[in-house]
């Protein structure tokens, strides 16, 4: 029988993007208990503790998508390595976005990086909508939680400029 996707690959991806994405919140773990909280919040800001349980299923569901197209890519398709090189570009980007706000403190620069995060996310999707509809649907809750958190950061950066 033919098998449309590896395992291995999506195996492969969720466990380097769960491992990616808990390297990042390394980051943020100071901030969020000492910098963080000093700060004046929008109402709609959801509680501490729902950020991980976000995060982690976004890291989950971003590599079984990332599996898909990789398996893919692995038999010669070329839009479906243009897929896995946008999505090394907005894996990269949603790692930085960390270092940035939390890091650095900057909820302004953290605005400035969400939004190119935002694009290169819409990219991947587009691209991996094109390559397998599964993995284009998979990057749907993602993009829709980075919507929702450029609109947090930005109303952060408004309210403590």
């Amino acid at each position: 029988m033919f098998e449309l996707y590896s395992p291995v690959k999506i195996l492969a991806s969720v466990a380097t993007t769960l491992s990616f994405g808990y390297s990042s919140g390394l980051v943020t773990r100071t901030s969020v208990n000492t910098w963080y909280p000093t700060l004046i919040k929008p109402w709609f800001t959801p509680p501490n503790k729902l950020f991980p349980i976000a995060w982690s299923s976004l890291y989950l569901v971003m590599g079984i998508a990332a599996g898909i197209v990789w398996s893919h890519a692995s038999k010669g398709n070329k839009l479906a390595a243009t897929g896995l090189k946008h999505f090394a570009v907005q894996f990269g980007l949603n790692m930085l976005w960390s270092y940035l706000f939390f890091g650095l403190k900057s909820p302004g620069l953290g605005l400035i990086e969400v939004t190119a995060l935002w694009f290169s996310i819409y990219k991947t999707w587009s691209v991996f909508t094109l390559v397998d509809p599964t993995a284009g649907w998979l990057m749907v809750p993602y993009l829709s939680w980075v919507s929702y958190a450029t609109v947090l950061n930005a109303s952060i950066w408004w309210l403590n400029r």
